[in-house]
């Protein structure tokens, strides 16, 4: 059993998992994803190829380093909105924010990588899934926030409605980047096509799911 302190152990795989990433998305970028191989990846980062596995289940993991952070995004939004806020009007702030941050997370990812992701097949199937895993991430939180029945659906419908939203405006980020806008250019012109977005829904999610 090793002496190391669990924390130093933690940062060392933490460390050793981000430098795998990043390796394997440079190789992603440059030689595009479905032709970079596992070894490829274990060669650049001078780790076995065992190694990455374990870090790394599946190679678009890789790719989708912060999927975590993805997945449960709308849903943290919505647990961390203040007194009197909606669902909408938290998601509306929370999202508006992210857009003039220009957040990689939804979808400020510079023309190599969003140009590297929807070249593959298997990374524009996993993205169309992690969004689903977000929409449904959504749809519980709405749920326990607002002491739903398990087999009432409003839960579920305000989700799709909030989340079709925000992935029409993760599209667009990604389009507008492929066209070789700057995130400046890109964040101003989604923004407002954000903000028209949550008006629209003002009148069926305004007063859902008021804290």
């Amino acid at each position: 059993m090793s002496n190391e302190p669990t924390g130093l152990r933690e940062s060392k795989k933490q460390e050793t998992r981000r430098l795998i990433s990043d390796h394997a998305t440079r190789l992603f970028m440059a030689n595009g994803f479905e032709e970079t191989t596992i070894a490829d990846i274990a060669a650049a980062a001078r780790v076995a190829k065992k190694t990455v596995t374990n870090y790394f289940a599946r190679k678009e993991d890789m790719a989708f380093d912060r999927q975590e952070e993805f997945v449960r995004g709308l849903a943290l939004l919505v647990a961390l909105r203040e007194e009197g806020e909606s669902a909408l009007a938290s998601l509306r702030r929370g999202l508006l924010a992210g857009i003039r941050g220009h957040d990689p997370v939804i979808g400020f990812s510079g023309p190599e990588f969003a140009r590297m992701v929807t070249d593959s097949p298997t990374l524009v199937a996993r993205l169309r899934d992690l969004h689903d895993q977000r929409e449904a991430a959504l749809a519980e939180a709405l749920a326990a926030e607002t002491g739903t029945a398990p087999d009432d659906l409003a839960p579920r419908i305000a989700a799709a409605q909030l989340a079709a939203a925000d992935r029409i405006l993760f599209r667009r980020v990604q389009e507008l980047t492929l066209q070789g806008w700057d995130d400046t250019r890109i964040a101003e012109t989604v923004a407002a096509s954000a903000e028209r977005a949550f008006t629209l829904m003002e009148g069926s999610l305004g007063d859902y799911a008021v804290r």
